[in-house]
């Protein structure tokens, strides 16, 4: 009969538990090694750092662009409430002024009021002049009565500007509130952009740079009317073409003498940029109002096709129309870039096209 007893086991020797252990120690490291080695991120190479850049670029332009827009609403607001609150304050003076007059009439009334007519005028020494003296107070009521109804108006114009002014105080707090929220976005996406390109050697920045015509000195991403830095961009060997003077001249003549300032989000002049703020203050430097906004720019005016450009047009780009130049001939526009760069001359085909305008 076969035996089931298990057979004894040998005890591992000294050696042999060495062993194992060294293998298996051995596997381990080899497995955080492999483990480590998957879980790293790839270095992005130079394009796909472009890409990305590029992409935070626009998002950062497109939130400028939503900033601006309600940063003119916003002013458009304060003014409102700044006009309605002095109304309010003279019609207030005036009202109190009213009020005054009001009581002094009638403490006058009250003080002579205190016996009936039949009976000063059996007591007065001077009936004639009793007379004379009642029928001024009866034209003094007839104007008491007319200055209380002006008070009652006074009122309710008072009244209604301060309504008036409420709402324009509510509409100001929710601008200001998504002013807030468009500048977060325009640092985010900005600082994320430094991210990556830090992530460059000097070598793959050098590269970089000289692939990407809008990219330059990096400046510090300053909220708007702040001081920006940074080397100011080479300006063109060719001389801005003689003005005509015309508007449109003028408006390029000034984008030229713009060349070398830097691009700071939210800004318009005169020492730095924004692409819309640019296009804005060229043409008011000719007389003409712009709007504020890529937007709104692309409206004003009569659209022109491509084939059609002259110097002095605005030139749009990418779907959201997020991006605006001034076009000077010879299919070259001076425009701001974005951060980082300055105002500076660029083919119009080196960003997706979207329309263009020429202002009135």
């Amino acid at each position: 009969m076969a035996s089931h007893r298990k057979p004894r086991q040998r005890p591992l020797s000294g050696g042999t538990v060495r062993t194992a252990a060294t293998l298996a120690l051995a596997g381990a490291a080899s497995a955080t090694a492999f483990e480590g080695a998957s879980q790293a991120d790839p270095r992005p190479t130079p394009s796909q750092v472009k890409a990305e850049v590029d992409r935070l670029y626009g998002e950062a332009e497109e939130a400028t662009e939503r900033y601006n827009g309600a940063k003119e609403k916003a002013d458009e607001a304060q003014r409102a409430l700044t006009d309605l609150q002095d109304q309010a304050a003279r019609k207030t003076d005036r009202l109190n002024t009213a009020r005054a007059a009001l009581g002094s009439l009638a403490a006058s009334q009250y003080r002579s009021g205190g016996l009936g007519p039949a009976v000063r005028l059996a007591l007065a020494d001077d009936p004639q002049e009793y007379l004379a003296g009642a029928a001024l107070m009866s034209r003094a009521g007839d104007r008491s009565t007319a200055g209380l109804a002006s008070v009652r108006r006074g009122l309710e114009e008072v009244r209604g500007l301060r309504d008036q002014a409420s709402g324009r105080l509510a509409e100001l707090r929710a601008r200001q509130d998504e002013l807030a929220r468009h500048k977060s976005v325009i640092e985010n996406k900005l600082e994320a952009a430094r991210r990556v390109l830090a992530r460059l050697t000097a070598e793959e920045r050098a590269r970089y740079e000289a692939e990407d015509p809008d990219a330059g000195p990096a400046v510090a991403a300053a909220a708007p009317g702040a001081p920006a830095s940074g080397a100011a961009g080479a300006r063109p060997s060719q001389a801005p073409p003689p003005a005509d003077g015309s508007r449109a001249a003028r408006a390029v003549a000034f984008a030229y003498g713009a060349i070398g300032k830097p691009y700071v989000w939210g800004a318009t002049g005169p020492g730095s940029f924004d692409c819309s703020g640019l296009t804005q203050a060229a043409w008011r430097s000719a007389g003409v109002s712009l709007p504020r906004t890529t937007y709104t720019q692309i409206n004003a005016g009569r659209r022109v096709a491509k084939s059609q450009l002259a110097p002095g047009d605005l030139v749009f780009f990418y779907s959201g129309v997020t991006h605006v130049g001034l076009y000077i001939g010879n299919g070259q526009m001076i425009h701001a870039p974005r951060p980082g760069s300055t105002v500076r001359i660029a083919p119009i085909d080196s960003m997706p096209w979207a329309g263009a305008t020429r202002p009135a």
